[in-house]
């Protein structure tokens, strides 16, 4: 993601961002969320960002696209935005937990959560741990794991220990994290705001401690013993010239999942911005293939 400073020098618009708000999620903390209602009765689609980004830095370019046919949630994950400060070990499975306390906060039964990167292996442990509330499920420059090989192991295992070392140094907050200093963007107010100062803003929310923790986490990883008995109508967005995370093991998590689609987006890992021209058409296509697969579905299951 921080290719994005370098994305361009054109200012920003006052329609850039939906509405946000703080949301307080009961005994885990409060975190902030930007909300489009999308027509009636149009399925709820919950963004979920991805590395070192926020709900707003990711998704950004896709909201006013998707807003025209769902519901848009997105979220910021616990470490990351104007998420849950991130303490002791950073877990998956918490911030699965958390993308659900949320939509209970905010009214939402089921919904079909959209996962990109770090965001994936969250969108599959929603499924996993409260397979009821998920709809369908997209899953964007994502895989069922990140440490397959032995070299990938060994980089993912060593960011422990990375962290402990630049937290002795001192050179890094520690990991729960500093405090939220700067308020969001409020939309009405990013009207002349230049991009890289925006996007700057967004990444400095995530420390180096969270980030090297939560690449750990991606690494420790794997859904590959029980993802191919997802049961829910899926679709795969694969970032074809993908250098982070392998256009292979993206086509893996595909055909491991039943009927899972597949729709490939010719640019790389920072596809959400950098390449949103070619990302944002493959991203609409996935969202109505599973759109179309859960009405199809609903008069069997409302027999």
């Amino acid at each position: 993601m921080v290719q994005v400073l370098g994305y361009t020098l054109s200012r920003l618009s006052a329609d850039t961002l939906p509405p946000g708000r703080v949301v307080e999620l009961p005994g885990r903390g409060t975190t902030f969320v930007y909300e489009q209602p999308g027509p009636p009765d149009a399925p709820t689609l919950v963004l979920i960002h991805g590395l070192a980004a926020s709900g707003a830095l990711n998704w950004f370019p896709a909201f006013g696209p998707l807003s025209e046919r769902y519901r848009v949630v997105a979220v910021d994950l616990r470490g990351h935005g104007h998420g849950i400060p991130a303490k002791g070990r950073y877990r998956l499975s918490d911030c699965a937990d958390d993308v659900v306390a949320l939509a209970d906060a905010i009214g939402i039964e089921r919904f079909v959560p959209v996962g990109y990167s770090l965001g994936g292996p969250i969108a599959q442990l929603i499924w996993h741990r409260h397979h009821d509330r998920v709809e369908g499920m997209v899953l964007c420059a994502t895989s069922r794991n990140f440490g397959g090989t032995m070299r990938e192991r060994w980089f993912y295992g060593s960011l422990w220990g990375a962290m402990a070392a630049l937290q002795v140094a001192r050179h890094v907050p520690p990991l729960r994290g500093r405090a939220r200093e700067e308020p969001p963007f409020d939309p009405t107010e990013l009207d002349g705001v230049r991009m890289p100062r925006w996007a700057l803003a967004e990444l400095r929310r995530c420390t180096p401690s969270t980030l090297l923790a939560a690449m750990n986490a991606m690494g420790r990883f794997s859904s590959h013993e029980w993802i191919d008995r997802v049961d829910v109508p899926t679709a795969v967005v694969v970032t074809t010239k993908d250098k982070f995370v392998a256009p292979s093991r993206q086509l893996k998590l595909a055909k491991a999942i039943p009927g899972a689609t597949i729709h490939p987006a010719h640019t790389d890992h920072a596809a959400c911005v950098l390449g949103a021209r070619r990302f944002i058409p493959a991203l609409l296509e996935a969202c109505a293939s599973v759109s179309g697969r859960i009405d199809e579905r609903a008069p069997s299951l409302s027999r």
